[in-house]
C-alpha cells in the first residue's frame, strides 16, 4: 500500500480490459485516477466501484480536444497530473494487406497511434511545467517483432516504441519518464473477440491462453499488465525511461509452449553429415 499516494493518474481505454485492472491497481496504492472511454455506461459502473478518488470523463481517443480535457480535467479537478496511461485501443483492420481499405488503416492508426500522441503531447506540456510524471503508452509484441499482429496494429504498435524513446530524449530534462509497455495475449474482452469471436467468453479465452502459454499453466492476465503500470508509474522506476517493457511470457525471445527444437542432448552436428568433435 502506498506506492501511489498522493500521485494523479489519467487511463485513456479505462472502463474495461487492462485499463480498468491498472486503474484498480493504482487506486489500491494510494492514487487518484482519471477515466477516459467511449463506453458511458461502463466507465460509469467502474467509478461508482472505485469510489470517490476516481472521476470518469467520455473521451474518444481519436479526437484531440477531447483527450485535451480529459487531462485537464484531472488538474482541475486533483489540482496536477502524474501519470499519463495511452492505453485505449482496438484490434482494428484485419487481413491481407492487399486487401485493406484505407479507411480502415487510417481508422486504425486514428485510435492506436494517433490518441497515444495526442495523450503524450497533453500529459507532457504538464509534466514539463510540474518538473516531473510519468508516461506510459500500450505497444504490443506486435510492436517489436513481425507476425504477431494484423498490419495496421502493428505498424501502430512500432511506432509507439518509436515515439517513447523519442519522447523520451525530450522530456528527460524535466524530469519526466517516458516508457511503453508490450504484452502479448492476455485474457480481457478485446483478445477474447479477437480469438473466439465473443468479447465475453472470458473463461474460454483464459483456457486458450493457458495450453498456449510457454510457461506451463500460466496464461496471461490484465493483472500482469497492470502491475507493469504501477512499476512504470511509480517512483521505483524512478531511474527508467525509454524503455519498452516485454510481458509476454518470453514469446519474443522464441519461447514457445513445450520444449524448443535442439533441446535434446545429441552428437555435435558438423558439415556433410558428420557427427563429433
Amino acid at each position: 500500500m502506498g506506492r501511489m499516494t498522493d500521485k494523479v493518474a489519467v487511463i485513456t481505454g479505462g472502463a474495461s480490459g487492462i485499463g480498468a485492472a491498472a486503474a484498480e491497481k493504482l487506486l489500491s496504492e494510494g492514487a487518484c485516477v482519471v477515466l477516459g472511454d467511449i463506453q458511458e455506461q461502463a466507465g460509469a459502473d467502474m467509478v461508482a466501484s472505485l469510489g470517490d478518488r476516481s472521476r470518469f470523463k467520455m473521451c474518444d481517443v481519436t479526437d484531440e480536444a477531447q483527450v485535451e480535457a480529459l487531462i485537464q480535467s484531472a488538474v482541475d479537478e486533483f489540482g496536477k497530473i502524474d501519470v499519463m496511461f495511452n492505453n485505449a485501443g482496438i484490434v482494428g483492420a484485419l487481413g491481407p494487406l492487399e486487401l485493406t481499405t484505407s479507411e480502415e488503416w487510417k481508422f486504425t492508426l486514428d485510435i492506436l497511434l494517433n490518441g497515444v500522441f495526442y495523450g503524450m503531447k497533453h500529459a507532457s506540456k504538464h509534466m514539463k511545467k510540474a518538473g516531473s510524471g510519468s508516461i506510459i503508452s500500450m505497444s504490443s509484441v506486435a510492436g517489436v517483432t513481425g507476425g504477431l499482429g494484423p498490419h495496421a496494429y502493428a505498424a501502430a504498435k512500432h511506432a509507439v516504441v518509436g515515439i517513447t524513446r523519442n519522447l523520451a530524449t525530450e522530456v528527460c530534462a524535466y524530469g519526466v519518464r517516458v516508457n511503453c509497455i508490450a504484452p502479448y495475449s492476455v485474457a480481457t474482452p478485446m483478445v477474447a473477440q479477437a480469438y473466439l469471436a465473443d468479447h465475453t467468453d472470458i473463461d474460454a479465452t483464459l483456457k486458450m491462453l493457458t495450453d498456449e502459454s510457454p510457461l506451463t499453466g500460466r496464461p496471461g492476465l490484465a493483472d500482469d499488465v497492470a502491475n507493469a503500470v504501477l512499476w512504470l508509474a511509480s517512483d521505483e522506476s524512478g531511474y527508467t525511461s525509454g524503455h519498452t517493457l516485454t510481458i509476454d511470457a518470453g514469446i519474443t525471445t522464441g519461447s514457445m509452449a513445450g520444449p524448443p527444437r535442439f533441446s535434446e542432448k545429441a552428437p555435435l552436428m558438423r558439415e556433410a553429415g558428420k557427427q563429433g568433435i
